[in-house]
C-alpha cells in the first residue's frame, strides 16, 4: 500500500517540477573551455571540424557534416566523461546541482534514456562504425544527419535557474591500470536557458 507521505512526495515534486528550453549563445555550438586545465585540448583539436556545418535561426541550431577524430586514444583504454552545468550568476559562473559521470562512456553513449544520446549522438548516421571504434580512435568519422538542436528538458526539479548556462564537458582517457592519461579533451556548450510559461 502506498503511503500518504509517498503520494504528497509525489504530488509536490510533480507540481515543482519546471520545464526549460535552452537557445544557444551562437552557432559555434562548442567553444573552449572557460578554465583550460594543464593538458586540455579543445574539441576542436581532438576532431577535425571543416566538414560541420551549423546554422542558428528561431528554430534552434541546423546541424549536418561530418567530423573525424585525431585525438589519438589506445584501443585498451576507456573513456570517461564528466558533465557539469554552470549558471552565470553575478558576473561568475557558478555551480548547480546538475552533474553527470560516466566511467565508461563508449559502453553507454547511445543509451537512449540518457541525455546525450536524446540531443545529441542519436543524430549519427554511421552509429555501428562509432560503436566499435568509439570517439577517441584516431580516423574514426562521425557522421550527422541534419538536424535541429533546440534541447527542451521537462519536469526538471530542483532550484529555477534562468540567465546565461553553459555545460562544462571532459572526456578523459583512462588506460588499462586505471592511470588517467595526461591529455583529455574539455569544451563548454553555452546557452540561455528560458523556464517555459504554461
Amino acid at each position: 500500500m502506498i503511503s500518504l507521505s509517498a503520494i504528497l512526495a509525489l504530488v509536490v515534486s510533480s507540481v515543482w517540477a519546471t520545464d526549460y528550453t535552452l537557445e544557444f549563445e551562437d552557432s559555434d555550438l562548442y567553444a573552449e573551455c572557460s578554465e583550460k586545465l594543464p593538458g586540455a585540448i579543445g574539441l576542436r583539436e581532438a576532431f577535425d571540424m571543416r566538414n560541420i556545418v551549423t546554422e542558428l535561426d528561431m528554430d534552434g541550431l541546423h546541424l549536418s557534416g561530418n567530423c573525424t577524430t585525431v585525438w589519438d586514444v589506445p584501443s585498451t583504454n576507456r573513456i570517461a566523461l564528466r558533465m557539469s552545468v554552470m549558471h552565470f550568476d553575478r558576473g561568475t559562473w557558478q555551480p548547480t546541482v546538475f552533474n553527470t559521470y560516466a566511467p565508461d562512456f563508449c559502453a553507454v553513449m547511445f543509451d537512449k534514456e540518457l541525455s546525450w544520446y536524446k540531443y545529441w549522438l542519436k543524430y549519427f548516421a554511421n552509429r555501428k562504425e562509432i560503436s566499435e571504434k568509439c570517439i577517441g580512435s584516431k580516423g574514426t568519422v562521425l557522421v550527422y544527419k541534419p538536424f535541429i538542436m533546440k534541447p527542451l528538458f521537462q519536469n526538471v526539479i530542483g532550484p529555477i535557474y534562468r540567465g546565461r548556462v553553459k555545460a562544462v564537458f571532459n572526456f578523459e582517457s583512462y588506460d588499462k591500470n586505471n592511470v588517467r592519461e595526461p591529455t583529455f579533451v574539455c569544451f563548454e556548450v553555452r546557452g540561455q536557458l528560458e523556464k517555459i510559461k504554461l
